[in-house]
Formats: structure tokens, C-alpha cells, sequence
């Protein structure tokens, strides 16, 4: 009956509809609307009287047939329950085309009309509780806002600072001091048991229902009604079931997030028989992993139900400070910088060391240079800022590689394309920490200030960095296989020092003695393959070891205005630059020219016995030098008058043809000047042109820039 009703009414609204004007068309759809929401909740009643008399009808084990008759009404009232939204939403479809059609897309009755009808047939219980929230909430909620965020400010919007509360007064004061460490927490704790009696309260698995009242009919039943108190059920239960109902849900939630993580299928059954779980297409035992996620987590919530029985001061000896929690900390031996140059718009972090990280020795990292954005490759003994861990300090590294012998060969220079590694001097940090170094705390300069990034491998104070010297000697006596080399050494200790030593095919022993008198300072004796010549030049290659620098200065910045920047030691480069001195430049080192005197070869002299023997092709043919000239060297050559005048001919013509090529060059050079004048004049044109066309186009740009600010702040 009430489905034919509904359709009755649906065709007079329909042909009413196409007679009247849009503003009554929007009034009967309201009244559509509200007459909607009335039905609804006739049947939303009706059904959950049925759903009473059938849970009744299942307890006092009465007739099945009035079971199936009431699962039969319920099928009705969904079928009829569909239907009405079918109907309801092709109506909304008619109304919101026929206002598309006259007013357009941008209609806002349209779309305001539309939310209105899509919430009523979304959700008609929410709107008896939505009745009493507020505008703007209800507003935010139909956008699509979470719920948890409806009541947070909106930061798109300009806020005047009069809606703002005045923190001079002394009453907002006190509205925020018992947030604080110095407050009082006992409010708090009450607040949060009343929220937990709440939540476990909302938890129940038990249904209540309210009074309600069948419109159709006239009959009124009265539902369980629950104590506002709860106490009386709690009390009748015994302690331990109650402990095992918190323990079964905290399982429970437990299994839930295992599988909300993912690691279960959501299509997994469980046996009843076994208790063993079933997936669709897996193997029958659950992993390892899920196992000890299940574990951790059940665990988890032990604890923390554990824990919510203690008091404040026995928790905190327990479980420690939680995260979040407000402290209070007392610093000592504080130099006065600090609080005189403290800045509450710069945050101060407080980070924990651990007892090996007190110690300061040497510490080797694997470095690499930034290869993309720092352009200059480190150098050895060249100040840097690290930032290990919690601390940031200046030091002096010294940068190696490892060889194939497992030596720490020291590099001057950071390799281009690769890793090395860094030694230096400061505070012990754990291995694997990172590290980040920059050459300058400035924020003037216009490269990328990360000047290279590391990983700490270990601390050893026993570490070795060896580099690679070269010494040269001359010798001064040879001998069959040995011979004395001088300018090697400076003294006896240094020769003592490589004694033994293999460079370069030599081995060095003990010093020669002078006949009668003291023995000479830095000569040796080399032992070579071969006899060497004096003419030869001695080479031995050695390595030596290289002192790192324990230099150490920790950042002070907190200790100094903001406005100033730190300075700690300047590198080598930055001192001659500042001084002016130019870099000392060792002569030695130097490229000189070779000059090699012209060897000059005797004259190949064969005896003329020899001579006779060899073939006419291989004899010298050498003809030995005349004393006289011969006389067609010694004639004078006279020239005839005819000869005589033809030469002056030439010489004459030879004349008149340079005169013309250099008046002809001086007017190319001067029509030259000519035309570069006339094309710096055009360029000086031509930029003036191109300067006040670039100077229009961006004044216009600029008042484009502003018509559009200008209309944006409208």
C-alpha cells in the first residue's frame, strides 16, 4: 500500500513540476524531502520492532512460523526500503536537470540542493544528531572533512587578531596552568579514568534500545533501559571473568592489527575442531614472522594494560618519561653567553650521549667529496666542521687510501669519482654513524655549503698513515759493486734509520771512515748490481710516517649573538688571502730548460790500404779544397749599355709599381676605419633600441603583474 502511495504521489508531483516555476518546483522538493525523512524513520521503527518481537520470540522458544513471518516482513521492508531510494534518487536526478537547465553548472541552489536531498537519503539517523551540532561543523562534515579535524581552525582563512585572547590578562593565565609541569595533574587523571570508563563502557557487546513507538499502528514498546551509574552489572560479575574479557579483547584488537597490517588474509577460516587456520591458496601454518608480530604486539598490550592499574609515580619508575610528556631539566655549569645571547626563536635540542662517547681519540671515516654541488676537492691538514651524533666540532683531517699491501697511503688531495679515508681527532662516536662536513658556517656564500659526507668506521689510536719520499745522492767514490753516495743524508741517525733498506737496486750499509781524521756526515754506502758510473744519479724510494694533528675545537654559536658567525681556524689559502702573499713556489721544482751543446763527430778516416780494397761506389770521393779560386770565380761580369738600360728599365717600373700598392693599402686602411666607424655607430643604435624596447616590455610586464595582485587581493 504505502509503495503505491509513494508512486501515486511521485506522478502528481511529476506533472505539477512541468507547470510551475523553479521556485516552487525547489519548496515541493523540500517538502518531498522532509515527508521522506518522516516515512523513513516510521520504517526504521517498524523494523526494529520486528527485530525486538523476533529476539523475544527466540528466547521463549515459541512457533516457527511466526519466525519465518517476521523474517518475511523484514525482506519486505528492505525490498520496500530499496525501492524508495531508487525512486527518491531519480526524482533528485529530474530536479537537478531541469535546474542545470535553467540556470546552468554554476547554479548554487543546485548544488546546496542536491547535498541536502544526498544526505537525507544517505543517513536519515544522523539526522537527529546532527540537529543539535553546529552550523559550521554540520557544514564540514557534508564537504567531506573527517570528523576528528571538523572542529580545527581553517588556515586559509584571514583571522583578525580581536577574535584572538589576550595572554596579558590573568585569567587566560590560569586556564593553561595546570598543562604545565607546575600545574596541577590530578584534574587530568580524572578526566582521563572518566574517558576509560566511557571506552569500556562503549566496548560492551551489549545492545540497548530505547522507547519507541510504531506511528502506523499506535503500539509503544518499551526497550531496556540502562542505568546511567553502570555499576550495578560490574559488581555482579566476578573479578576474573572481567579480566579475562579485557585479556580476550585485547587479543583480539591485537589480532585485528596483525591483520590490518596485511599479514593475514582477510578469507581465513578458522576450525573449530582444531583450532587451526585455513587460507584460501597458502599453507596451513602461519609464518614465523606473523607468529612473533602476533607475540610483540599481545605483549604490547599486557603491558600496557598492566601498567594503566599503576599509579603516576610507579609507572614513571617503571616505563620512564613517555613521549610527549612536558620536563623539566637543570643544566649545570652554563657559561653566562648562553643566557645572555638566548634567542627563544631558535630551538635548542638535547640529545643523550653514551658512556664510550665521553672519550676523545682518533677516528677514521670512509669520506667521499660531493661530487655534484661542491666544486673544490678537500684538502689534507685543512680545517673542516663535522656533525657526528649530537656533536659539531672543527678538526684537521688527514685523508688516505687504502693499497693492495693493506698500507694507508696519505692523499694530499680527495680523489675525484671515489671514497678514501679521513682521519682526525675528536669526540668517539659509534661505528656506522653518519657524518656531515662543511667548510663554512656562512650563509653568504654562493656554493653548496656540504662539503663532503662520511660513515665512521672505527676508532683506533694506533692508526698508521704512511706517505711515499723519495731521496737523491751523488756518488763520490766507486768502488767494484759498491760505491759512496753523498747528498742523501744529512747526518749519521738517518743512516742508521735505513740501514737494511732496498730502493731503487740499492742497499745501503755502514759508513765510510777517512784516512785520519773524522768521518763525514750523511755519506753511505750503496751496493748495487753492476759497477755505476760518476755521471749516474742514486734515487731511493721509502715511506714515512705522517703525524695527524690533534686538533679539536667544539662550535660555540649558542655562546654568541645570531646576527654574528662563528669563525674557527682559517686554511692555509684563506690566510694568503687575506695578507696577500702569494704561494711559496720551490725552485727545484721547477721546469728548466734543457740546453744541450751540439755534439761535434770527428771525421771517419779510412787508411788508403783499406781503401784500395773497397768497390768505386764505397771509396771517398772527397776532392780536397783548392788554395786559388778558379778563374770563372775570379771574372768580373760588366754589363753592355743596351743590357744597362733595360736594368734601369725594370728598377723604374719596379718603383712606380710599390708606390702604387702602398697608396692603394693606405686607402684600404682608411676606408677600413671608415666602415668599422659607421658599424660602431649602428651597434650603439641598435643597442639603444633593443635597451628601450626591453624597458617598455618590462614596464607592461610589470603592470600586468600588478593588475593581477591587485585583483587577487579582491
Amino acid at each position: 500500500m504505502k509503495i503505491a502511495l509513494w508512486n501515486v504521489l511521485n506522478l502528481m508531483m511529476e506533472s505539477i513540476l512541468e507547470k510551475l516555476s523553479l521556485d516552487m518546483v525547489l519548496i515541493l522538493v523540500i517538502g518531498r524531502i522532509h515527508m521522506k525523512r518522516a516515512m523513513t524513520t516510521t520504517v526504521m521503527r517498524v523494523r526494529m520492532m520486528t527485530t525486538t518481537v523476533m529476539r523475544g520470540e527466540d528466547e521463549n522458544n515459541h512457533n516457527v512460523d511466526n519466525h519465518l513471518s517476521s523474517g518475511t516482513e523484514e525482506r519486505e521492508d528492505n525490498d520496500d526500503m530499496e525501492n524508495e531510494l531508487k525512486l527518491t534518487k531519480s526524482s533528485l536526478r529530474r530536479c537537478a536537470n531541469l535546474i542545470q537547465l535553467v540556470y546552468g553548472k554554476s547554479t548554487s541552489t543546485s548544488e546546496t540542493l542536491s547535498k541536502e536531498v544526498q544526505d537525507s537519503i544517505e543517513g536519515e539517523e544522523s539526522d537527529e544528531d546532527e540537529f543539535f551540532k553546529p552550523k559550521v561543523e554540520g557544514n564540514k562534515l557534508r564537504e567531506g572533512l573527517d570528523s576528528g579535524i571538523v572542529n580545527t581552525d581553517d588556515c586559509s582563512k584571514i583571522k583578525s587578531y580581536e577574535d584572538l585572547k589576550s595572554w596579558k590578562q590573568e585569567e587566560v593565565y590560569e586556564s593553561i596552568r595546570d598543562r604545565f609541569v607546575t600545574g596541577d595533574w590530578s584534574k587530568a587523571a580524572q578526566r582521563n579514568q572518566v574517558s576509560k570508563g566511557k571506552s569500556e563502557d562503549d566496548d560492551s557487546d551489549d545492545a540497548v534500545y530505547g522507547d519507541y513507538e510504531d506511528l502506523e499502528t499506535g503500539e509503544k514498546q518499551e526497550g531496556q533501559r540502562k542505568d546511567n551509574s553502570g555499576c550495578e552489572g560490574i559488581e555482579n560479575e566476578d573479578e576474573s571473568a572481567v579480566e579475562e574479557r579485557r585479556l580476550k579483547k585485547l587479543s583480539l584488537r591485537a589480532k585485528f592489527d596483525v591483520q590490518y597490517d596485511g599479514s593475514e588474509s582477510p578469507e581465513e577460516e578458522m576450525n573449530e575442531k582444531d583450532g587451526a587456520k585455513f587460507h584460501c591458496g597458502q599453507p596451513n601454518e602461519i609464518g614465523l614472522v606473523d607468529q612473533m608480530k602476533e607475540e610483540i604486539e599481545f605483549r604490547k598490550q599486557m603491558n600496557i594494560a598492566e601498567l594503566n592499574d599503576l599509579d603516576e609515580v610507579t609507572r614513571l619508575e617503571l616505563e620512564g618519561f613517555r613521549t610527549g610528556t612536558y620536563l623539566r631539566m637543570e643544566i649545570h655549569d652554563v657559561p653566562f653567553e648562553m643566557v645572555e645571547y638566548f634567542d627563544p626563536c631558535h630551538p635548542v635540542l638535547v640529545g643523550g650521549i653514551g658512556l664510550g662517547e665521553q672519550n676523545v681519540g682518533y677516528m677514521q671515516v670512509r669520506l667521499k667529496r660531493h661530487r655534484w654541488w661542491h666544486k673544490k676537492v678537500l684538502k689534507s691538514r685543512d680545517p673542516i666542521i663535522v656533525s657526528i651524533g649530537w656533536r659539531r666540532f672543527q678538526t684537521i683531517p688527514v685523508y688516505a687510501i687504502e693499497d693492495r699491501s693493506g698500507r694507508h697511503r696519505m692523499l694530499k688531495y680527495t680523489p675525484e669519482h671515489m671514497h678514501c679515508l679521513a682521519t682526525f681527532w675528536g669526540p668517539l662516536a659509534p661505528p656506522q654513524t653518519g657524518v656531515v662536513a662543511v667548510q663554512n658556517l656562512s650563509n653568504n656564500q654562493a656554493s653548496f655549503r656540504i662539503a663532503a659526507t662520511a660513515v665512521v668506521l672505527e676508532f683506533n689510536h694506533e692508526v698508521k698513515i704512511k706517505k711515499k719520499i723519495k731521496l737523491v745522492g751523488y756518488p763520490c767514490k766507486i768502488f767494484k759493486k759498491t760505491a759512496l753516495i753523498k747528498d742523501m743524508f744529512t747526518s749519521d741517525l738517518e743512516v742508521a734509520q735505513c740501514e737494511g733498506k732496498e730502493a731503487a737496486k740499492e742497499e745501503i750499509g755502514n759508513q765510510p771512515k777517512r784516512k785520519g781524521g773524522q768521518p763525514r756526515e750523511g755519506i753511505a754506502r750503496c751496493t748495487f748490481e753492476d759497477r755505476i758510473l760518476m755521471s749516474d744519479i742514486v734515487f731511493m724510494r721509502g715511506w714515512a710516517d705522517v703525524e695527524i694533528p690533534r686538533f679539536y675545537n667544539p662550535l660555540t654559536t649558542a655562546l654568541q649573538p645570531r646576527d654574528k658567525i662563528w669563525q674557527g681556524m682559517k686554511t692555509v689559502a684563506e690566510l694568503r688571502r687575506e695578507h696577500n702573499l702569494s704561494i711559496p713556489v720551490n725552485k727545484n721544482s721547477l721546469y728548466k730548460p734543457i740546453g744541450r751543446t751540439p755534439r761535434k763527430f770527428n771525421p771517419l778516416v779510412i787508411p788508403k790500404s783499406l781503401q784500395a780494397a773497397l768497390p768505386f761506389e764505397s771509396k771517398p770521393k772527397d776532392i780536397p779544397g783548392r788554395k786559388r779560386p778558379l778563374l770563372e770565380n775570379r771574372r768580373a761580369v760588366v754589363m753592355e749599355p743596351h743590357e744597362r738600360k733595360v736594368h734601369v728599365l725594370f728598377q723604374q717600373l719596379q718603383l712606380i709599381r710599390n708606390e702604387k700598392m702602398k697608396k692603394r693599402k693606405l686607402k684600404q686602411q682608411h676606408r677600413k676605419k671608415e666602415i668599422e666607424a659607421e658599424r660602431a655607430k649602428d651597434e650603439q643604435l641598435t643597442r639603444k633600441r633593443q635597451r628601450e624596447e626591453r624597458r617598455e616590455r618590462y614596464r607592461e610586464q610589470d603592470k600586468l603583474m600588478k593588475k593581477i595582485r591587485r585583483h587577487s587581493e579582491v
